[in-house]
């Protein structure tokens, strides 16, 4: 008889392939384990319990696509953060499905898992940050008006624009980065000629 070994990836990726076609709730132990005809044991073996992985395809999913925006950011290019996300999305449908069609509390029932919150944690750190710098560079303030204008143009608008697609299967058409960069620009152009006008 011939044993077969079911390595994390194994598992990852049957889960993922889940979520993709099904949504989260789809990704449950037994199914997970059914795609793979894996003994449920062996599930057990590797993860603690179902948040435990599916916590953790999120938050890989996130940091994956997350990467590209504060690369950007970091070298103070605001309108590339901004498009990076139909971009990423092309190049990523799958990943893209799962992690914008879905919200994060989708994947974990209850509290996210212990080994897990302090990844959250500091991903949460790492954007609050990129965000605050792009507004003080932007808007000369990151006060909380300044950075809900950052994440606006650099979150908000490019995941609204590409998620109609994405639910269709269909990759963002180059007319969605017009969209975003005539929204980028208007923002930005209509604050500081907001500013001038004030004083």
């Amino acid at each position: 008889m011939v044993r077969h070994t079911f390595s994390h990836s194994d598992f990852f990726d049957a889960a993922f392939a889940l979520v993709v076609k099904r949504g989260p709730t789809a990704a449950t132990v037994g199914a997970i384990t059914a795609r793979l005809k894996a003994p449920t044991g062996s599930f057990y073996h590797r993860f603690a319990s179902r948040d435990a992985l599916l916590g953790e395809l999120w938050l890989r999913t996130l940091q994956a696509f997350q990467e590209g925006i504060n690369a950007a950011l970091d070298a103070g290019d605001g309108l590339k953060a901004a498009l990076h996300t139909p971009i990423w999305v092309r190049e990523h449908m799958d990943e893209g499905r799962l992690l914008l069609l879905h919200h994060r509390d989708d994947f974990v029932q209850g509290d996210w898992p212990r080994d897990l919150q302090e990844g959250v944690a500091e991903q949460t750190r790492r954007s609050r940050v990129a965000l605050e710098k792009f507004a003080r560079d932007t808007f000369g303030s990151d006060g909380a008006d300044e950075v809900r204008r950052a994440g606006f143009i650099l979150g908000s608008v490019p995941v609204a624009a590409v998620r109609d697609y994405l639910r269709r299967g269909e990759p963002p058409p180059p007319i969605v980065d017009e969209l975003i960069r005539t929204t980028y620009y208007a923002i930005i152009n209509g604050y500081h000629a907001g500013q001038r006008g004030s004083r």
